[in-house]
């Protein structure tokens, strides 16, 4: 891969200096600081309980949401 010489403000070298970590060139610093996430980037980040704890409050949120939605058309409905 061929390199460019780039220009970089002071406070923005020193900004990724101060992040770079030890086993890693600059180059490979700027890269991952400023690369964007992907999805694969999440990958076991949580585990299957804090995953169903997630799904159970989802569930618990559109139930009510199902619940208010039911209310507010009877609310109509009889007005």
């Amino acid at each position: 891969m061929g390199t460019k010489s780039v220009q970089l403000d002071e406070d923005t070298y020193a900004y990724i200096e101060a992040r770079r970590r030890e086993d890693e060139t600059f180059s490979e610093a700027v890269d991952r600081l400023t690369r964007r996430p992907s999805i694969s980037d999440l990958a076991g980040l949580l585990d299957s309980e804090d995953v169903e704890t997630m799904r159970n409050a989802i569930d618990e949120a559109d139930e009510r949401d199902v619940d208010e939605a039911r209310v507010l058309k009877e609310r109509f409905r009889d007005s």
